[in-house]
């Protein structure tokens, strides 16, 4: 059996767990054996998600930005659940829009959940994974391997998880515990959907080149990083084609540069080219929300 599923009643804690990729992480690793907590700043989401699983599902509402609450609630889930095996860094927000147009409290509110919260989340289950010699997965991007224009904060914050994430492994590698960093493209999440009412994100589509301008179902990305879970894997590729990018990535910024500057001259003057404010339900919550505290105890 643990050939077979090598995450069989291992404990999984998944952030940004109430919606969309993390949510659809938190499924696949159900289907493979482990067991989950779920983290997240919505509540009633997380609830949803947890009663829509099988067995017995803990989720606990947290900001991740927020170290206090995190150390109390890394505290709550060993406790309760014994150490995990896998922790996966998957919260994030994002933003689109001309940077000059961008609120500084929206861009600073990108990086702290994309890449402080991800050093925090590592800081207070470290411990634990160096008990179970476990796996630490950072969820990054394509935009971590290209910065593309229209989202200065979310490129920014992808690339500091990224290189986090590597500094982290080289730290940890003699003492068992695994660090991976994922690459995905586009999924078909809420957060994504939302981004196509602005005009902004469909100006930055329109000047990325296929594949990378395409939308990719949840289910299968999510399919494909627990894969590279099981695998312990130091690099996971939702979309294969990003390998590519990441060989050729030294060239990405000025290919990006150049068919930004055609697209960008061809909408000179457009008035609804402007900052989004966090993009989807989940930057409205992170938004409204910051510095949660949890409760006393999981919320179920």
């Amino acid at each position: 059996m643990t050939e077979e599923l090598p995450l069989f009643g291992r404990l999984a804690v998944v952030t940004g767990a109430a919606r969309g990729l993390g949510e659809a992480m938190a499924r696949a690793l159900v289907r493979r054996g482990a067991r989950v907590a779920l983290l997240g700043l919505e509540e009633r989401e997380l609830a949803r998600v947890a009663a829509s699983l099988p067995g017995d599902i803990t989720h606990w509402p947290v900001d991740i930005t927020d170290e206090a609450a995190m150390a109390r609630t890394a505290t709550q889930v060993t406790e309760r659940l014994g150490p995990p095996s896998v922790v996966v860094a998957n919260a994030g927000v994002a933003a689109g829009g001309p940077f000059l147009d961008t609120a500084p409290a929206t861009w600073r509110r990108v990086v702290e959940v994309n890449l402080l919260g991800s050093a925090v989340t590592a800081r207070v289950f470290l411990p634990a994974l160096l008990r179970t010699r476990g796996y630490y997965l950072q969820i990054s991007s394509l935009a971590g391997i290209a910065a593309a224009p229209m989202m200065s904060a979310y490129c920014a914050s992808k690339s500091g998880a990224e290189a986090f994430a590597h500094s982290l492994r080289a730290e940890l590698a003699h003492r068992g515990v695994g660090v991976g960093v994922a690459y995905l493209s586009w999924a078909d999440t809420e957060m994504i959907r939302a981004a196509e009412g602005h005009s902004a994100m469909r100006v930055l589509r329109a000047g990325l080149p296929w594949p990378a301008s395409k939308t990719y179902r949840v289910d299968p990305v999510a399919a494909r990083l627990v894969h590279g879970i099981e695998r312990r894997a130091p690099v996971v590729y939702a979309q294969p084609w990003l390998r590519a990018a990441q060989a050729v990535r030294a060239g990405l910024p000025g290919i990006i540069a150049r068919r930004s500057r055609h697209e960008f001259a061809r909408r000179t003057g457009r008035s609804d080219i402007t900052a989004t404010g966090l993009l989807g339900a989940g930057g409205k919550a992170a938004e409204s929300t910051p510095g949660q505290q949890p409760p006393d105890g999981p919320a179920g």
